[in-house]
């Protein structure tokens, strides 16, 4: 690994876009200490967290514009952080799946893409002016800095902040597609792990300062705590690598045979977890809803209390829509009888399965088994913040490292980004990062 660093730095192309990559998400990480025009930057400072929480469709903002390194406690030009971007990807992918105009449009090629891109931009201004206006009526109101709001500023600040708030947005959106023409790997990618990366020194900070406050007899004990969270996150972090990178491999046998060599013989790769983290965004994000409803009306506490985070209805109900939404997101994008029909044009076919019909449901048969993994590893990664935090009494963003979104994106993120520069070095016939023994063996599960 060190060789390949050692070749990186060697090569003039890669040493730039490396260098570019990391002054686009300096500037970025500079966003966040330019606070919105109008608020009390003397009152953010003196605020402490529990002065800071929110519910509603805010808490989901919030919640959203944390896992790509918003935070609108601070009432920073990139508070929003760049969800409202990634909320609208989703629902276009969703929908090219549900609308066949859509989908015939996606199925144009690069021109197609380029107008749903830019219909994704256009719907990412709008859940921009929408968000952002819940922002300023927040820092508006006297909860915002617990009795006294942030910004006393009247229509004209009020209107100025939202402007900035969807500038911010547009710019890391505009960052991020520099960052992936000129630098290295996938921008908006990049982005969203620098803003979860940045919590750890705050994290950090936060152990230091319990450790100070601690006496001599409790010290001991701290430090056993601290030890047993290390090695919770690496073993954990060796677990999300490997059911990451873990895949199943169907054999594809080709019918149609090459002069002298006979039929082929190929893969068709199932990852694991081919439905990424967003089963678990969309079960905190509904979960959120019912507590609402109950707050509001009088006489419903009692089951606003039974939903509340950490009891065993939420529990239950959280693992139940982690696989509900998991199964539903993959059921999206493979569909067993549309590729068995294309394997049957194409003149594939899996060994001793009969094309048609049989190929369809020999793959909804893998498809459930290794989707069923896949959503009780997600329903474990996600669960762990909550438990660790109950159990272990630590703070949430401490134990948001061991588990849930971020370390799933953090993850995620690293490991496509070795494998882009892993692949610009094998294009220059350099050693990648991986062992040529290492890749022979592939990843399996």
């Amino acid at each position: 690994m060190f060789k390949a660093i050692g070749t990186i730095l060697a090569i003039p192309d890669l040493r730039q876009r490396i260098f570019f990559t990391l002054i686009a998400l300096a500037i970025y990480r500079i966003g966040f200490f330019i606070y919105l025009p109008g608020v009390d930057v003397n009152l953010i400072n003196s605020m402490t967290e529990s002065q800071n929480e929110t519910s509603g469709l805010l808490s989901f903002i919030s919640m959203t514009s944390l896992l790509t390194g918003g935070a609108l406690s601070q009432a920073t030009i990139f508070s929003l952080g760049i969800m409202p971007y990634i909320s609208a990807s989703i629902i276009f992918s969703l929908m090219t799946k549900v609308f066949p105009k859509l989908e015939e449009l996606q199925k144009e090629g690069e021109s197609g893409r380029k107008v749903i891109a830019r219909w994704t931009r256009y719907s990412a201004v709008g859940l921009c002016l929408i968000q952002s206006m819940f922002v300023v009526f927040w820092v508006s109101s006297p909860a915002s800095g617990g009795g006294q709001a942030l910004s006393a500023g009247g229509f004209g600040t009020g209107l100025l902040q939202v402007l900035v708030l969807t500038a911010g947005t547009l710019f890391l959106m505009w960052l991020g597609e520099k960052i992936t023409e000129n630098g290295i790997g996938n921008g908006i990618s990049l982005i969203i792990m620098a803003g979860i990366v940045a919590i750890i020194p705050a994290s950090i900070n936060d152990f230091s300062s319990q450790w100070q406050s601690m006496d001599v007899d409790g010290r001991p004990f701290f430090i056993l705590k601290l030890v047993s969270l290390l090695v919770l996150f690496f073993v954990v972090t060796a677990g999300v690598v490997f059911i990451t990178k873990g895949q199943r491999r169907i054999p594809i046998q080709n019918a149609r045979t090459v002069r002298g060599t006979g039929s082929q013989r190929h893969y068709m790769p199932i990852k694991v977890n081919s439905a990424g983290v967003l089963p678990i965004i969309f079960a905190q994000s509904l979960l959120i809803i019912p507590g609402v409803i109950f707050n509001y009306f009088e006489g419903t506490q009692g089951v606003a209390d039974l939903l509340a985070a950490g009891s065993f209805w939420y529990y239950v109900i959280y693992t139940l829509m982690i696989g509900f939404f998991t199964y539903f997101w993959t059921s999206l994008y493979y569909n067993p009888v549309e590729m068995s029909e294309n394997m049957k044009e194409y003149g594939s076919f899996i060994p001793g399965i009969r094309p048609g019909r049989r190929t369809a449901e020999y793959l909804q048969q893998v498809f459930s088994r290794i989707t069923l993994a896949g959503a009780v590893f997600l329903a474990v990664i996600a669960l762990i913040p909550q438990i660790i935090t109950d159990s272990l009494n630590v703070n949430f963003f401490i134990s948001g490292m061991l588990g849930g979104t971020g370390l799933l994106i953090v993850v995620g993120v690293a490991l496509d980004l070795v494998d882009k520069i892993e692949a610009q070095l094998l294009a220059r016939q350099y050693e990648g990062f991986v062992s040529s023994k290492r890749k022979k063996s592939g990843a399996g599960v």
